[in-house]
């Protein structure tokens, strides 16, 4: 059983396999509770992936549902992998519990896209923009932890490209004037940026100063992950910072939250257009 570290893609597919064959064998959470000689919660959170997933309680699920060998034996095949922890495991002393979550999804998303009301998102940062606003927000850390959040932000920006998924991020032209860091750090973030435009994997959308309030204004951080997963779907991920961090699987949340997404993408100027001064 791995330790806990958020759950992998593998293990949440899994999860929800183990779920929708017991809502299909019309079996209660209490009956199957039952065959594991266990609570119900404890079926609740292994179809949640709250836990990691013992091979004998999923066989007596399997059996409980009366699920054919057919079925049954690509799930307990893939117990393995899916109890593996994440590559971001060795990252758990400088992450947030709910950064575990998200990242556990951002890493098999094909497209990411992302909203920040006022800074750089956080896929787009330099290290030295990280590490600037990371003291900030993070006042009690040392400068070791803070400098292994940096790395965790380098790995997940390496592992995007890597795997050739696609970032489309949209913020407010206020993010170029706010001050992150000295002069030196917003320059290299400016250029990072440009740069980061002639990817052909990165779109950039800037809101000017003067633009018009769009479907999105005064919504806080927002992230539209798309996993090709068919038991996922897209997922949404809500921040509000310094009290929550929501990560959204209901289908007509996600919806909503994607269909302002588009909409402040459609007002905004397009794709390609230079950063403003």
């Amino acid at each position: 059983m791995r330790a806990r570290s958020g759950p992998t893609v593998e293990h949440r597919v899994l999860a929800v396999r183990l779920r929708m064959l017991r809502e299909r064998a019309g079996i209660s959470l209490r009956a199957a509770a039952q065959a594991l000689d266990a609570h119900p919660a404890t079926v609740r959170r292994i179809e949640r992936a709250e836990t990691g997933l013992d091979a004998r309680q999923v066989g007596e699920l399997l059996r409980c549902y009366g699920v054919p060998a057919a079925v049954a034996e690509p799930i307990m095949a893939g117990l393995s992998a899916a109890n593996l922890p994440g590559w971001w495991h060795r990252w758990r002393d400088a992450m947030d519990a709910w950064q575990q979550e998200v990242i556990g999804v951002e890493s098999s998303a094909s497209l990411v896209r992302t909203w920040h009301p006022a800074l750089v998102p956080e896929l787009l940062r330099t290290p030295a923009y990280a590490a600037a606003l990371h003291r900030t927000q993070y006042p009690g850390d040392s400068p070791a932890r803070r400098e292994r959040r940096v790395e965790l932000l380098r790995e997940r920006r390496r592992r995007l490209c890597e795997r050739g998924a696609a970032l489309w991020a949209l913020f407010p032209a206020a993010a170029l004037h706010t001050r992150v860091g000295d002069r030196e750090t917003m320059e290299g973030q400016r250029a990072a940026l440009a740069e980061a435009m002639r990817e052909q994997h990165i779109t950039v959308q800037v809101v000017p100063l003067d633009h018009p309030p769009h479907p999105l204004t005064g919504v806080p951080p927002l992230h539209i992950l798309r996993v090709p997963a068919p038991e996922i779907g897209d997922q949404a991920v809500l921040e509000t910072p310094g009290v929550r961090v929501d990560l959204i699987d209901d289908p007509d949340a996600v919806m909503a939250h994607r269909m302002r997404l588009d909409a402040a993408c459609a007002a905004a100027p397009g794709p390609g257009t230079p950063l403003p001064v």
